[in-house]
Order: structure tokens, then sequence, then C-alpha cells
């Protein structure tokens, strides 16, 4: 038994709630918002240290129950699990999501003989109270201040999606690459890694020669967010499995009989090979003055097939973290326009701990749905639609991504934010940094309170390149 207080309270009947009613659970945990568990916690009790260790003092301090080793859900007679995020400020003062949602370890000779319906994740993860914490660096547990709690039912159409991202991370697995797993493998269930550098490494089953890094189950970041939109922009903690379908890509009867990747990539084979004027035409987009985004007008046309304005900005791409670019590729093969992506935020690079916490891993981690038009002939800009596919980045790239990353961080915090220290295109570092206008006129604040010229994350245009010739060589070995 745990530290007591009369033993813990551990006869259902003398708890403050009902143990075996989520409702009754949720309702009862709404008293530690605002609150600490310090308010809460009596002489004797030993706090508890390290990842996953916050949860168990909220169920021994304020849900008065037990720490147990049990596979299954917390409030298992409810049907509930327990899980403690935390949150951070922007420097707008708004919350922010500071990690994925850790759910369960992978063992990778066990979960490859577990259905979905049967997963530790099914089981215990498809009902959450999740309660949103302010996090603070080093701080005692018992001294980080509860802000939100919200009973999340994953709704139906979310579990369709990640039934899928499921069986995507088992069959690699099967394959003996559970060493290649990456978190841009799947929409919003990742494959995330646990641990520190240097930690010892797992036995996979079906490639006993290559161990692999420990890895969890987690909800992404980016999935994370709309349930954290969801409590700010409803006023209240309730269920959620509302979905907003003015904004969706995919219904959920669709999602029953094919995937979402299967379902997308569907959409642009009647347009495969076609004159890009000619698609504009028959979508109905008006490229008449030859506006600079007219491929990603078209190939948002298609994707969105009616359904939204922009897809990037769709419930499954939010959710997802997922990204849609166009490529131009001239017929000798040559790539001439790098990639931009979003401007960096010189405050949270600096404030940001490690590498994986970053918005740029989240970023360059995540999939991409890579839409290329190719020329038909020299100099024409006869370009046709000519290849759709999705794309993550390689866990080599991945690496040298953090170098890139590092290199922008100490930067910051030295206050080199200017062209000189940046990494250029002319390099060749796969990556590079730059404005995304040639006059950048905006500024963004600086971790030392001051302002610097904007600028922006880019894909080397050679990088561009490399993509579209490793898709060229998968093509071919299909």
């Amino acid at each position: 038994m745990v530290e007591t207080k009369a033993n813990m309270t551990t006869l259902h009947s003398t708890l403050p709630y009902d143990i075996t009613n989520a409702n009754s659970i949720y309702e009862f945990s709404k008293g530690l918002l605002g609150k600490t568990l310090r308010d809460y916690v009596w002489d004797g009790y030993k706090v508890k240290k390290g990842k996953g260790s916050l949860g168990q003092m909220v169920e021994n301090i304020y849900f008065l129950l037990e720490t147990n080793n049990y596979a299954g859900a917390d409030f298992s007679e409810a049907g509930m699990e327990l899980k403690c995020t935390p949150l951070k400020k922007s420097k707008q003062n708004e919350y922010l999501i500071k990690e994925r949602l850790s759910c369960n370890m992978i063992n990778y000779c066990d979960v490859v003989n577990e259905d979905f319906e049967h997963s530790h994740f099914y089981l215990k993860c498809q009902l959450m109270l999740l309660l949103f914490y302010m996090y603070q660096k080093d701080c005692n547990n018992l001294d980080l201040k509860f802000i939100f709690s919200v009973l999340w039912k994953l709704p139906e159409k979310d579990l369709l999606i990640i039934r899928h991202d499921y069986d995507i991370i088992i069959e690699k697995i099967k394959r003996g690459k559970a060493h290649e797993l990456s978190e841009g493998d799947t929409m919003y269930l990742g494959a995330c890694r646990k641990g520190q550098k240097g930690d010892s490494l797992m036995k996979q089953p079906y490639n006993p020669d290559v161990d692999a890094p420990r890895r969890g189950f987690s909800l992404k970041m980016a999935y994370m967010r709309t349930v954290l939109d969801y409590v700010l922009k409803s006023g209240k903690n309730a269920v959620s499995n509302v979905i907003n379908a003015k904004s969706e890509l995919v219904n959920i009867n669709a999602l029953r009989t094919q995937s979402f990747d299967e379902i997308v990539l569907n959409r642009f084979e009647p347009y495969m090979k076609i004159p890009y004027e000619r698609i504009a035409k028959l979508k109905g987009i008006d490229i008449s003055n030859n506006p600079k985004n007219k491929f990603a007008m078209i190939a948002n046309a298609i994707v969105a097939s009616g359904k939204c304005s922009n897809v990037n900005r769709s419930e499954e791409f939010i959710k997802a973290g997922l990204t849609m670019k166009t490529i131009r590729i001239q017929a000798s093969g040559v790539i001439k326009e790098a990639m931009s992506f979003e401007n960096i935020d010189y405050i949270e690079v600096a404030e940001c701990e490690e590498w994986i916490e970053s918005r740029l891993y989240e970023l360059y981690s995540s999939r991409f749905l890579m839409v290329t038009f190719k020329e038909q002939t020299s100099g024409q800009e006869d370009y046709v639609l000519d290849d759709v596919f999705f794309w993550t980045m390689p866990q080599k790239d991945l690496k040298w991504a953090e170098v890139y990353w590092k290199h922008i961080w100490d930067n910051i915090l030295h206050g080199h934010i200017s062209e000189e220290y940046w990494w250029k295109g002319a390099d060749k570092k796969k990556f590079h940094v730059r404005p995304k206008a040639q006059k950048a006129k905006n500024l963004a604040p600086t971790p030392d309170g001051k302002w610097a010229k904007k600028f922006c994350y880019w894909f080397n245009n050679d990088y561009v390149r490399e993509i579209v010739d490793c898709r060229k060589k998968e093509l071919k070995h299909v």
C-alpha cells in the first residue's frame, strides 16, 4: 500500500465520487481546477518524480486511489483513463499545447499480436479524463496548477483514422523496421520516441539483429491542439465528439471502406497527366490573371472536392499537422524553386529546451502531401499534373534538420538574427533561412525584448529535387 490518508479511500462507498461513472469522476475533477496538489496533500506523502509521476500523484492525492500496475484504464470500472498534459503561455499570453499526449509504451514483441480493438491503446484511451496543467520548469509536482478538465471521448471518425495509423505502425514492425518508425508515418496516432539519447534499445521480433529505439503511442501535438481549441471555444468542459462538417474533407462513411490516404489520392486520379489550364477550367478556377499560387489553387480544388476552401485548414489536415505542398518540375528535371515554410518564432526557439519539443521538429516530422506539376516542352510552361504522394522526412534528414535547428537556436540566443549568420541555399545543406519576400518589412519580437527582421524556414531547391528523385526510384520498384 502507498502512503495512507486513513489508508487512502479504498472502498467505493466512501469515495467522494462514483468510481463506476465517468461523468461523476469528471465533475469531481473540476474541484482541482485553479489549485495545486499541495492544497490536498497530507503529511508523510512521498512526492513522486519523473515522467508520468504527476498522474500517479493526482490518483493518490486527489482521487484517493492506490497506484497499481494494471494494464487497463486508470478508472477501469468507468472505462476511462486519466491523463495529465502540460500547457505553456505564448508571448500573447495564450494557452499552448507543450507536447504530444503520451498514451502507452510500445512493446514490439507483444503489440504485433494485438488487433486494434484489443490493444492497450484502445482499451485505455478511447475515453480519457484530460487534466491540463501549467508547465513550470523544475517545479515540484505538488505546486503545478491545474487549468482545464475535459472528458474526451475519441470521435468515431477519429478512431477510424487512428485505427489505420495503428495498422501502419504494426505493419512496419512486422516488416522488421521498428527502428525506422517515424511520427510522420501516420495521421493522428504517432509512434513517438521515449527516453533520452543513449538509453538502451529494444528487441524487435522480425529483425532480431537490429534493436530499435524505445517508442510509445501518442496523440500528436496537432491533434491535442484541436482538443484544447475545443475547450477554449466551448466556454465549458464537456464530452466532445463534435465534428465541424464545414471543414471536413472526408466523411465517416467513406472512412469505413477506405483509408484517408486512399480517398485523397483517388481524387487526383482523373486529372493525372492533364494540362493545368484544363484542370482549372474543369474545377472552375479562374487563373486568367496568372496568379502566383495558381498550382496550389488547382491542387486545393482537386483534393478539397468542394468541401473546403483551403485543405491545409481542413479538419483532418489540422488534426494531423498535415501540409500540402506543390512542386514545379521543368522539362529538364530542374526544380528552380526552394520550398518555404512558416516564419521563425524567435522566442519559441529560444525557450525550447530540446529539439524534439520544438515547432520545427513538429513541422518537419509531420506528413506532407506533395503534388508535382511537370513541364512537357522546355521553356513552354506547359505543365501537367504529374504525381501526387504522401511524404515523410527520412530519419537521416531529420537528424540533419536537428543540426539546422541548433544552429538557428544558438544564433538567436546570441542575438545573431541576420542574413550573415544563417545557412544559405548556396551552402548545399538541404535547408536554409531567408525571408519569404525580397523586401521583408515586418518585424518579430526577440528573446532580449528587441525586434528583428522576419526570417523563414526553407528547403533548398536541390533538396526538393532529392525528394522527387527518391519518389521516382520508389515508383520503379513498385
